[in-house]
């Protein structure tokens, strides 16, 4: 798709916000995902998301209008878990359709962004354009203790192990270097290090993908440590 020759709105990411059945379908399904002892995929992750896929973009200088569309893109990526867990991509991908064109947002934008939210799972995504790119490297980006919500440590499993042992996550772009890094500090006390890579490897090259359709380089550090 070329960029140069894509019809533009003029509508936000505050106009998403506003709809009322993307928050109601965010806060239901991130009750589902609750439900069923998955990690917070609430207003908290989604916000973070969508800051991150847009500034992403906006430090690799792409044009202003992508980096709304990643913003939104960020926002609802996770809709489809109201569904299913399983090919939440695919569900959330059509239900963004439709909020999309109800909203008024032109076919060429709801094909980015519903290209980018249906290709965001690490088992079948590709980055198909600069929207879904970075989508995948600010998903996949968000691990944090704060995304755990089971407080009983002593029935943690893996995943509440290693988002919990992460103290402090950083996405960092560097347009220059071309290089987009992520760095993690982990309390190996909780988690070890080796824990983060088997249950985060396929995100990792993923994000690896992601970062090469950018032009880019991705890198993870840990502890201070370049593992990636």
């Amino acid at each position: 798709m070329n960029i140069e020759e894509i019809t533009f709105s003029e509508l936000t990411l505050k106009d998403v916000k506003n709809n009322e059945t993307v928050n109601t379908f965010i806060q239901a399904a991130n009750d589902y995902l609750g439900a069923i002892g998955y990690t917070e995929h609430g207003y908290r992750h989604v916000s973070l998301v969508s800051t991150t896929a847009e500034n992403i973009l906006k430090s690799l200088q792409y044009p202003k209008r992508l980096q709304e569309l990643a913003a939104v893109a960020g926002y609802i990526h996770d809709i489809g878990n109201v569904v299913n867990r399983q090919d939440h991509g695919q569900s959330a991908a059509l239900i963004s359709m439709y909020v999309l064109k109800t909203l008024g947002f032109t076919a060429d934008e709801i094909a980015l962004i519903v290209s980018a939210v249906g290709n965001h799972e690490e088992e079948i995504g590709e980055p198909v354009n600069p929207v879904a790119a970075a989508l995948m490297i600010a998903d996949k980006s968000d691990v944090h203790k704060t995304r755990v919500r089971n407080l009983d440590i002593g029935h943690f499993d893996i995943h509440d192990r290693v988002n919990f042992a992460v103290n402090k996550a950083f996405l960092n772009v560097d347009k220059d270097k071309k290089l987009i890094s992520l760095n993690l500090n982990i309390d190996t006390k909780i988690s070890q290090v080796i824990e983060y890579f088997e249950i985060f490897m396929l995100r990792m090259n993923m994000c690896r993908k992601a970062a090469e359709f950018l032009n880019c380089k991705f890198e993870l550090i840990i502890n201070e440590r370049k593992l990636l």
